[in-house]
């Protein structure tokens, strides 16, 4: 394999459908990209060029989207790149994802594998956050070169997997539903009802609570600093097995947001007693039609993928001069991105002291 895990107890069954024994670097690249971007689309030629160059025999590929006015089809089509169209239809194996541009290009990368495993995936940072991003784009040489030497290692980022069923209890039959994975966070809201919903939340089978609020937010470690984060939640490590449940604007000044083990499974259901019917969104995305929003009765059931997403870690290859030599004893991205991306428990004095220390 190409890549060593970053944990000890990674399961290394997600990653077979990608690797064999006697794979030593990935024989394709998947690109994902921010679209309408000219920046993003020429760093992406720029990559394709360096990986043509120096790893002639790897496959490159690209998502096949539809073109815009002020997109340059030459790029966007791979005829400058020498990339080749991709899509959820395609039967092409994917070895390796590279995103250019924000948070939300990951998101929609772990979309592309929404009902199954995920390639390793390698992110730069081209968007307007980041906190998802470890690498510059600057340095993709640098981290491209150690991810097909070895060196690199990733964190396994928690999905969470979601089916929908009926006032009967049986699971919808819906196309392209089947094991929705979600990287971020699950979110029941009233809407543009004027009512609050009234959601019975089940954990393991066992009735929890009668949720009276604007709506709920069950997330992953991974989305803690999203969504649930706005609207009260705790930070959680990403490396955290965990489930967050965290309600939007309740009733009751006592219900106060929930971490979960990751083995649980949460049922959200719509209560009888609900005067409208509660929209659902699931990373900003709405599902298929008919489900995008929730009648009384309804319900839908959350719990760990089994698929994660396995992201490179930027501290995998920094310089033996800056650490130990052991990845886990390396700095933690992640600290480092809650001080200076969400300038962590920084007071007013410490805000103004920022610009001289970083």
């Amino acid at each position: 394999m190409f890549i060593r895990y970053a944990h000890k107890k990674v399961n290394p069954t997600v990653f077979r459908r990608f690797y064999s024994k006697n794979l030593s670097a990935p024989q394709s690249v998947l690109f994902v990209k921010k679209r309408n971007d000219d920046l993003v689309s020429a760093a992406m030629v720029s990559i394709a060029k360096y990986l043509r160059c120096t790893y002639p025999s790897v496959r490159l590929l690209h998502e096949e989207t539809s073109l815009h006015h002020h997109e340059n089809p030459a790029i966007d089509t791979g005829r400058e790149n020498g990339t080749e169209p991709w899509s959820l239809k395609s039967k092409d194996a994917v070895d390796l994802v590279i995103t250019l541009g924000g948070d939300g290009t990951i998101l929609h990368a772990s979309s592309l594998f929404k009902t199954g495993p995920v390639p390793p995936v390698l992110s730069f940072s081209m968007g307007t956050l980041g906190f998802l991003l470890p690498f510059h784009i600057d340095d993709f040489r640098v981290a491209i070169r150690d991810v097909f030497d070895g060196r690199a290692t990733v964190l396994e980022r928690m999905r969470l997997a979601c089916t929908f069923s009926d006032t009967d209890g049986q699971e919808l039959d819906v196309p392209n539903l089947a094991g929705w994975q979600v990287m971020n966070e699950v979110t029941l809201h009233r809407g543009r009802s004027p009512h609050l919903s009234i959601v019975d939340v089940y954990v393991d089978g066992v009735h929890l609570t009668e949720a009276f609020s604007d709506g709920l937010i069950i997330s992953t470690p991974t989305g803690s600093t999203a969504y649930s984060l706005s609207a009260g939640g705790p930070i959680v490590h990403p490396s955290v097995k965990a489930l967050l449940l965290t309600p939007i604007s309740p009733r009751s000044l006592s219900f106060r947001p929930l971490l979960l083990p990751g083995t649980s499974q949460l049922m959200l259901k719509i209560n009888m007693k609900s005067r409208a019917p509660v929209e659902v969104s699931m990373d900003g995305q709405l599902p298929p039609t008919g489900l995008d929003t929730l009648c009384q009765g309804q319900s839908v059931r959350i719990q760990m993928s089994q698929y994660p997403i396995p992201c490179v870690k930027r501290s995998s290859v920094l310089p033996e001069a800056e650490g130990d030599g052991t990845s886990d004893n390396r700095s933690d991205d992640w600290v480092g991105d809650i001080n200076t991306l969400l300038q962590f428990n920084a007071t007013f004095r410490n805000k103004g002291m920022l610009r001289h220390t970083h």
